[in-house]
């Protein structure tokens, strides 16, 4: 059951702890624009949990009730709910697809980008899941592990309000990778935790709560996407550096959604759906290619091959924003997406449909000359080109008309222009039906600039007397010249420690690995120790010799050395286990092993630390299946599984050594 939260004391509460910890990347609730935007959209996510909640249990009453006065008080209570929760949708739809707010604050006139806001989530006590399970499945001392456990903490709420560069990126990433490590040390196949993750939809605010932890790493991989998607968008460009960097940052955050739609299944909310992160997937593309044609745009200088790659470069990004406004538009998403964004992808599609007829236009009427504007060495061959140039830009062959003669030039020029102010007074049309966009000053300055100067030229070669029958201006021949790079998430650029690593390594000391830890004494006889070892972190006894010193002391082939003399050994290399058994006296030495009863292991593509050896730091690489037994499809999140994994072992000891570096030496 999810738990009322919508009270201002636990908002401010919640605002407060979000402040306590400052690290590289984290951008606490300061009295910027971007973090009153999210502290309201925080607000208005709890209130609508609360509303949910009150909707629930008043249809709840309502079914079970079978009083008619009763009833009719509950049906008159549910239409006040029904109409605070719509109330609720639209003003946090209206602040999630603000898009003023992410954009450059350079005073060059741009098309504004879409970007995302972040997913919100609650903020999670871990402590008391945590010590417990270290308590029972490893057999510790949990108070000696508060330092670890509060260090993850703070990183989880850090990450709640990353900042807006490449540090947030990597806290996100850290935070990302550390969820690796969490899974593999406390998330076991046997039991829960008890600890339910809450993250709040990115455009609806709807609350979806589940015990999986890829729930958290997808959220977390969304989140990365949308910082990416408000990088891009703050970019300034009207520079080529600029541009550049807008469209790494858009493919990077395409990467994201892509690596989640097909790493992830069964996602509990709409943002991470299969449709909705195939829609976001193109938009990011159509914007790449919206930076590329600016790019190409920004380097025009009349030239005609230039302004001929410009109209091909427009009419391009025109066909991926009628591809983005497809995928919008499927049954799933069409009450889902909100209308401003719609509404900005329609706008798109006419303005750079417009802006190609323009580009053809000022091609065919203002680059005239074969050897001014090709350069080439002889001047028949230059007009072949040019001819062929102009009418391969062009779907089909231009009707009646020849492109040798100037006349025709123009008059196909002109019908271009018409065809542009036609597109251009659509995309104005649209943007006045939407309220958002009407305040965005600067959407309404760049259709307006680009529709006068497309009426401008037309005057320019508008001709009195001309009364040649009029043409018909083909459409632009989409091309584009550098077609859009995904970029999947590289978490190994981000390495990190394992914050949890005194509990051993992961090979053995895993939440899906079982033992039974025993203590002994190991004296050394006149043959030795009569024991060979092999590896290192943790040394493992490979061999016992039948009678001998070992034998005695119960050691068993399959255990691990995790104590020398009370000195702790699980990290420790095989020299050292080595000289400290060597030390044995009469006395004897006291020994603390373990054996592993189980080595159960799902097929898992689950991301693994980079090294072959079980080391203390590593960045995640792969995604794997998770599942959260013993629940219902609702709240089953999973990972596809991906392939590999680890072998299926016995309940013997028999492992796998291929990761040990010395071979095995005998005591």
């Amino acid at each position: 059951m999810m738990s009322d939260s919508g009270s201002d004391e636990d908002i401010a509460a919640e605002d407060r702890g979000s402040t306590e910890s400052v690290r590289k990347g984290c951008d606490p609730l300061v009295s910027t624009q971007r973090s009153k935007l999210q502290q309201r959209r925080a607000k208005l996510n709890q209130q609508i949990n609360r509303e949910l909640r009150l909707r629930s249990g008043a249809e709840n009453l309502y079914r079970a009730s079978s009083n008619q006065k009763v009833k009719e008080t509950v049906a008159l209570e549910l239409s006040f709910v029904n109409s605070n929760l719509q109330l609720l949708k639209e003003e946090l739809e209206e602040l999630n697809s603000s898009m003023n707010i992410y954009q450059t604050e350079s005073e060059t006139v741009n098309v504004p980008m879409i970007p995302l806001g972040l997913k919100e989530t609650k903020e999670i006590d871990m402590t008391v899941p945590l010590q417990d399970f270290i308590s029972e499945h490893y057999g510790e001392d949990a108070s000696l592990y508060l330092n670890e456990i509060r260090d993850f903490m703070e990183l989880r709420q850090a990450m709640r309000t990353p900042s807006r560069n490449e540090a947030g990126q990597e806290l996100l990433m850290e935070y990302y990778n550390q969820l690796y490590f969490l899974d593999q040390r406390f998330f076991s196949p046997h039991r829960s935790l008890g600890i339910h993750f809450h993250w709040y939809d990115s455009l609806t605010g709807v609350p979806s709560i589940q015990r999986a932890l890829a729930f958290e790493k997808g959220s977390v991989l969304f989140n990365i996407g949308a910082l990416y998607t408000q990088i891009g968008a703050r970019q300034d460009r009207s520079t080529l550096t600029g541009i550049q960097d807008a469209i790494d940052a858009f493919q990077r955050a395409a990467g994201a959604f892509l690596f989640l739609q097909e790493n992830f299944s069964h996602a509990p909310s709409l943002d991470m759906s299969g449709p909705a992160l195939s829609m976001l997937v193109r938009l990011m593309v159509a914007q790449v290619q919206e930076c590329v044609c600016e790019k190409v745009i920004l380097m025009q200088d009349n030239d005609l091959n230039v302004l001929l790659q410009a109209a091909q470069e427009a009419a391009r990004v025109s066909d991926v924003y009628s591809l983005v406004l497809q995928a919008m538009s499927v049954p799933l998403l069409k009450d889902y997406v909100p209308f401003s964004w719609i509404s900005m992808v329609q706008v798109k599609t006419h303005h750079f449909r417009a802006l190609a007829h323009y580009y053809a236009a000022v091609a065919l009427c203002d680059c005239s000359g074969a050897s001014e504007c090709l350069c080439m060495p002889d001047e028949d061959d230059d007009e072949g080109r040019e001819i062929k140039a102009l009418i391969q830009i062009h779907t089909r062959r231009p009707d009646k008309l020849n492109l040798q003669d100037p006349e025709d030039k123009r008059r196909l020029g002109k019908a271009h222009l018409r065809k542009a102010i036609i597109r251009h007074e659509e995309a104005l049309r649209l943007h006045g039906v939407c309220k958002m966009l009407r305040k965005m000053d600067i959407l309404q300055e760049v259709l307006s600039h680009a529709h006068a100067r497309s009426l401008e030229k037309y005057s320019d070669i508008d001709q009195e007397d001309d009364f040649c029958e009029v043409a018909e201006a083909p459409e632009i021949q989409s091309h584009t010249q550098q077609k859009p790079d995904i970029k999947t998430p590289d978490f190994s650029a981000v390495r990190v420690t394992d914050i949890f690593h005194r509990l051993g390594p992961l090979s053995v000391f895993s939440a899906r690995n079982r033992w039974v830890r025993r203590h002994t004494c190991l004296v050394r006889g006149e043959a030795g120790l009569g024991l060979t070892l092999r590896g290192d972190s943790p040394v493992l006894v490979a061999g016992v010799l039948p009678g001998g010193c070992a034998a005695e002391a119960g050691l068993r082939e399959g255990d691990y050395i995790v104590a020398v003399n009370g000195a702790d050994c699980r990290w420790a290399e095989h020299g050292e286990v080595v000289h400290a058994l060597k030390s044995c006296t009469e006395r004897g030495l006291e020994l603390d092993v373990i054996t592993l009863q189980s080595h159960e292991v799902e097929k898992r593509t689950n991301l693994s630390p980079t090294g072959e050896r079980e080391c203390q730091s590593g960045s995640p690489r792969k995604a794997g299946r998770e599942y959260e037994r013993g629940s219902s499809s609702i709240w089953n999140w999973s990972w596809r599984s991906g392939g590999g994994g680890s072998k299926r072992l016995g309940s013997t000891f028999s492992l796998s050594f291929g990761n040990l570096r010395e071979g095995e030496s005998m005591y």
